[in-house]
């Protein structure tokens, strides 16, 4: 008995030698497998892309199969298609209709994080970016590569104080802004008894006659002799005064001359009062002074011109007059090998031109900067330096009417209309922005209506009393 005894006990005092032996092997086994995974993880170099507009996006895109962590950091949630902007502004397009979130990048791309924040510092010695979470607070993002593609904000030329009345264009709720103020001038010219208040309600003013400004101008004649027409009963929309003004010799400088001036005839026919060599000294709440003449005005529009994001400056890197970076050939800044700036904040030229602010340069040298780091991620070579590829310039004037210019080739009309309409629906990011706008410019330009004519209601004021008996 006592025999049987030992030797089980002797057998059981095997097993448990072997099971510790076991499991110590597979601890073993499974550590080894844990820190040959985690291995990699840590040696993964990390980018960090500033601003989700065209260039970031593109930047991203274009590591999406590097061995890289991003993080892309805007203080938007979405991106917004910006050649259509003016649409919104104008009632036609909504505002989901040319934008779309942001985070919807991380289901496609596993090795992208999305983050909320608003920049408010870079070191680039310590190679670190600081940026303001809602809620959190400030919080420190390391990086071993930096893509600044903040975009540009609208310049008053050193005249801030214009911005209070006369909002630029560049987000959705500068859009936003801008069509609440266009329709209530309407309601104002219809409730008031004042004949010198309602011609100033119904007069409009356009500072800058670039693309912008143009688009923006025609469409508003759009909307006043078609969409609200017999919308009102005391005033007729179609008599208000449409002026664009600027500063130079001719609208369009960026285009040849002679599309400029079919475009001001165009302009003329859709009853756009066009100034040219015109100078705006002041702006306030009655309107604009320009020439020293004062235009009363309740909406005045600013399309004059853009400055860079303040995130350049935190760069401590040279800039223009417009504050953008002077980058290198490869889109670096002198200081640091490994941050760059691509899209809108850049000033660069190439054969003694400035390569221009528009979206395919954007896209161009996103593209570039993001294939850049692939390529010294995987040890390679950096390749040729950037080099912009125009697919030519085009706007629109109004309904059936567009220019191109594209090298020697400049057209202007219905067909040019079409290719511009065909082009801008396939460049929309998502294939439900291309459905719905397609859809509202069909039955825009058959009925001549527009969707989105909303005006933002302001917050109710809060009844301290109520408050507290709630």
């Amino acid at each position: 008995m006592y025999l049987v005894s030992d030797r089980g006990q002797a057998a059981s005092a095997k097993e448990t030698v072997r099971y510790a032996m076991s499991t110590v092997l597979t601890e073993n086994r499974s550590a080894e497998k844990a820190s040959s995974a985690a291995e990699p993880q840590a040696t993964r170099k990390r980018v960090v892309i500033i601003g989700g507009g065209f260039a970031g996006i593109a930047a991203a895109r274009a590591l999406k199969r590097a061995d890289v962590e991003i993080t892309l950091i805007d203080r938007r949630n979405h991106h917004i298609f910006q050649p259509l902007l003016y649409q919104v502004a104008t009632a036609v397009l909504a505002p989901a209709e040319i934008a779309t979130p942001l985070r919807q990048l991380e289901a496609k791309q596993k090795n992208l994080s999305v983050v909320l924040a608003e920049v408010s510092g870079i070191n680039v010695n310590a190679r670190t970016v600081e940026a303001i979470h809602p809620g959190l607070g400030i919080r420190k993002h390391g990086f071993d590569y930096l893509i600044v593609s903040a975009g540009m904000r609208p310049s008053y030329f050193g005249h801030d104080e214009f911005a209070l009345h006369a909002p630029g264009l560049k987000s959705l709720s500068d859009a936003e802004t801008i069509r609440t103020g266009i329709l209530s001038a309407f309601e104002l010219a219809e409730a008031t008894e004042d004949e010198a208040e309602r011609a100033r309600q119904m007069t409009f003013v356009l500072v800058g006659a670039g693309p912008t400004g143009v688009e923006l101008a025609a469409s508003i004649a759009l909307m006043v002799s078609v969409t609200l027409r017999n919308n009102f009963r005391h005033i007729d929309p179609a008599r208000s005064r449409i002026i664009l003004v600027d500063g130079g010799n001719r609208i369009l400088p960026t285009f040849a001359e002679s599309l400029s001036k079919k475009v001001e005839r165009r302009l003329s026919r859709l009853g756009v009062d066009v100034r040219t060599g015109l100078k705006v000294e002041k702006v306030d709440e009655q309107g604009v002074v320009a020439g020293g003449e004062r235009i009363a005005s309740a909406t005045v529009l600013w399309s004059a011109g853009v400055a860079a994001s303040p995130v350049v400056k935190m760069l401590g890197t040279k800039t223009d007059r417009a504050g953008r970076a002077l980058v290198g050939p490869y889109m670096e800044i002198g200081e640091a090998p490994d941050v760059f700036v691509a899209g809108d904040a850049t000033s660069m030229t190439q054969d003694d031109h400035p390569v221009p602010g528009v979206a395919q340069a954007a896209i161009q040298q996103g593209r570039f900067v993001g294939r850049l780091i692939a390529n010294r991620v995987r040890g390679r070579n950096d390749g040729r330096p950037f080099r912009y590829r125009s697919k030519g310039n085009m706007a629109v004037v109004g309904k059936n009417f567009a220019i191109l210019e594209a090298g020697h080739l400049r057209t202007s009309g219905f067909a040019t209309w079409v290719v511009w309409a065909v082009l801008h629906v396939l460049a929309l990011p998502q294939l439900q922005n291309r459905f719905r706008v397609q859809t509202q410019w069909l039955w825009s330009y058959l009925t001549g209506q527009r969707s989105s004519r909303l005006i933002a209601e302001a917050p109710r004021p809060v009844d301290p009393k109520q408050k507290t008996a709630t």
